[in-house]
Order: C-alpha cells, then sequence, then structure tokens
C-alpha cells in the first residue's frame, strides 16, 4: 500500500526539488491547493541575497505535484523585493 500523501510532505516535496533545481535558497511554503491532477503548491525561494535583507529579491513559483507525490512541472509567478508589500 503507497504510503499516503500529506500537505505536509507535498509542500516539503515541493520546496525541496524546486529549490535544487533552482539552486536557490528555499523560504518557505505560501499556499496549497487541491487540483484534477493532484497539487500546486506555491513556494518563495531567495534568488539574491542582499544587504540590508529588506532589498533581497525572493521568487514566487508554482509547483505542481502529482498524486504520486513526484514534482511534474514548475515555473516562476514573480519577483519582487523583501520589503515590498502586497496590495
Amino acid at each position: 500500500m503507497a504510503e499516503k500523501l500529506t500537505l505536509r510532505k507535498v509542500g516539503a516535496t515541493a520546496l525541496a526539488e524546486v529549490s535544487e533545481l533552482v539552486g536557490c535558497t528555499a523560504e518557505g511554503v505560501t499556499g496549497i491547493r487541491k487540483n484534477d491532477d493532484g497539487w500546486v503548491v506555491t513556494v518563495e525561494l531567495l534568488e539574491l541575497a542582499r544587504i540590508p535583507e529588506t532589498t533581497d529579491v525572493l521568487a514566487s513559483y508554482d509547483v505542481h505535484v502529482d498524486g504520486d507525490g513526484d514534482v511534474t512541472e514548475y515555473h516562476r509567478l514573480s519577483r519582487y523585493l523583501r520589503s515590498q508589500v502586497e496590495s
């Protein structure tokens, strides 16, 4: 019997895989939603560290994870400064 996928496992898998593929430091998971094929996980990566930290460049990625827990696709949604506030 296959191991049950939890939101924690899906999020951790997406964050680790994309961080490794892109070569940037993982910041965290900002969202997980179910779709017909599995899940879409939105993660944040630190793409460019700067001093002061408020000027770091972060990026948000959507990562698609299938029902088996494998990453099948990812793409960058946006880049922004750490100090940038959503409106």
